[in-house]
């Protein structure tokens, strides 16, 4: 007879196991080899250094003065030295379900906060694929309220419909940037839908997802699933590549690139390769599409590409395109592509007409239209 597959209660209870072993004894079969910026490691207590466990780091893509959101912070490695690039004017948050980690990252605070100069870092005990339930507040709540029959049950179900109401983990667009280093994978199979849906949902609109994790060449079969020591050693739980690239756009992603491919597998079980990817994805192209009189010429080297909601671009032609679309593709990821245009005379946003937005019509005149250099983000639009 077939063992099922694990459930998420299963792969939890593995993934806990094997790091709160990891927390107190490092354990080189969980980590790949990756290169940090030395500088920022100085200030970080070696017991924290030890029991990291990544496969890149994400922190190259954190900016001074961010909100940044660290999902499944272990030790705080990641945590600590983004502080550093946020500076005092920024903050970090930093999540683990964890209690050994948790105690670990949260035992080496102030002794980085002293290094640097200031205290811009929390830790909080939380689900990466449900960021609305505080994990302590639930645990405070049951210590106090102990569930010994169906209407204690109910009270408790209760209190977690309100702690998600109003004392959520992670307010909904509060952050802007999200990243994690190796920890999706060991999310079980039925709740990775909600593990991004949740990243977006936390997101500012403009925000950014930089998340490094582990794929397979290959779906990983069920035979490999069933190991809860494959599971809680970042295999059984790995995206295939180009399923990992698609989750993102299913949660509502845009700008999704691929910015770092390790060409040399991390392990290889079953014939299936398994290699370190780092992933860049953007939130905000929601919204009215309305005909603000802008355009768009794509500069090249292609003769023509297609973006992500079906606008085709041919190289050297005026575009016209809706006000949401010039906005998005005038920042991040994409600015470098596009020369803009903008009416001579302003059209506002809320009272522009409607805009048919199948793919865009040509203005083959760029008459009426001046060059823009501006940054279209200025006024807080986008």
């Amino acid at each position: 007879m077939n063992t099922p597959a694990l459930g998420s209660l299963e792969v939890e209870d593995s993934v806990k196991q094997r790091y709160s072993a990891g927390a107190q004894a490092r354990e080189e079969a969980l980590c790949c080899p990756v290169d940090y910026d030395p500088t920022f490691l100085k200030v970080i207590p070696q017991e924290v250094l030890d029991r990291d466990y990544g496969c890149g780091d994400p922190s190259r893509h954190v900016r001074e003065g961010e909100v940044v959101l660290d999902l499944g912070s272990g030790g705080g490695k990641i945590a600590f030295i983004a502080a550093q690039i946020v500076g005092a004017s920024g903050h970090v948050i930093g999540i683990d379900m964890n209690d050994d980690m948790l105690a670990l990252a949260r035992q080496a605070q102030g002794e980085v906060a002293g290094a640097i100069g200031y205290a811009n870092v929390e830790f909080r005990k939380g689900r990466i694929q449900d960021l609305e339930l505080d994990l302590t507040e639930v645990e405070a709540w049951l210590a106090a309220h102990p569930v010994r029959g169906l209407n204690s049950l109910e009270r408790f179900h209760e209190e977690v419909r309100r702690l998600r109401r109003e004392r959520p983990l992670v307010a909904s667009e509060s952050v802007d940037v999200v990243v994690s280093n190796c920890v999706l994978n060991l999310v079980g199979q039925g709740e990775k839908a909600k593990l991004f849906e949740e990243i977006h949902r936390v997101l500012k609109r403009g925000g950014r997802a930089v998340i490094s994790d582990i794929v397979s060449s290959r779906e990983v079969p069920e035979t490999l699933r069933r190991d809860p020591e494959l599971w809680s050693g970042c295999i059984s739980g790995a995206f295939q590549e180009e399923a990992f690239l698609a989750a993102f756009e299913r949660a509502g992603f845009h700008g999704i690139t691929l910015e770092k491919r390790d060409a040399t597998p991390w392990r290889e079980v079953d014939g299936i390769e398994f290699r370190s990817v780092t992933v860049i994805a953007h939130k905000g192209k929601s919204g009215p599409c309305r005909d603000e009189g802008q355009a768009l010429i794509y500069r090249g080297p292609f003769r023509q590409i297609t973006d992500d909601d079906g606008h085709v671009f041919d190289r050297g032609v005026p575009t016209a395109v809706c006000g949401k679309t010039f906005r998005l593709l005038t920042r991040a990821p994409y600015q470098d592509a596009f020369h803009r245009l903008e009416p001579v005379e302003t059209i506002d946003p809320e009272t522009a007409p409607p805009f048919a937005c199948h793919g865009g019509s040509t203005r083959r005149s760029a008459e009426g239209l001046v060059g823009s250099g501006s940054d279209p983000c200025a006024s807080g639009c986008c």
